[in-house]
């Protein structure tokens, strides 16, 4: 399917904010990059994130010894597609807003700083 070949990109820049371990400036620029190349906003960025991401990795939040040196991307993308699939459905989309609702806290301060990034990309080019 060329929509999850698209995405993929995206559900490995975001599992970083998923790791036990605290992401650098250069980290950030990195995955703002990578967001920029895909043409998507940030609300879209943020929606592939609440409804494909965070279901796959939100078990690494709650961890107390999570997964610090990165997530194999296979992995990461054969579980997200499967979450892209089911993105719509009714108890899908409840079940993640619940969850979200107690854990974006953990990921909001990475939200920021990639829009704070994005933004400025997008003043240097004029648009």
């Amino acid at each position: 399917m060329k929509e999850i070949e698209k995405r993929k990109p995206i559900w490995n820049a975001i599992s970083d904010f998923y790791l036990d371990t605290e992401l650098q400036y250069s980290d950030y620029e990195r995955i703002a990059t990578e967001f920029i190349k895909t043409g998507k906003t940030i609300q879209q960025l943020k929606e592939i994130d609440f409804y494909e991401v965070f279901p796959v990795l939100k078990g690494n939040l709650m961890s107390v010894a999570g997964e610090w040196g990165g997530f194999d991307e296979n992995w990461v993308n054969e579980n997200c597609g499967k979450m892209y699939l089911k993105r719509t459905g009714f108890c899908f989309r409840l079940k993640a807003k619940l969850y979200h609702k107690f854990l974006f806290w953990t990921r909001k301060d990475h939200w920021k700083e990639i829009e704070h990034l994005m933004k400025n990309a997008q003043q240097q080019k004029g648009v």
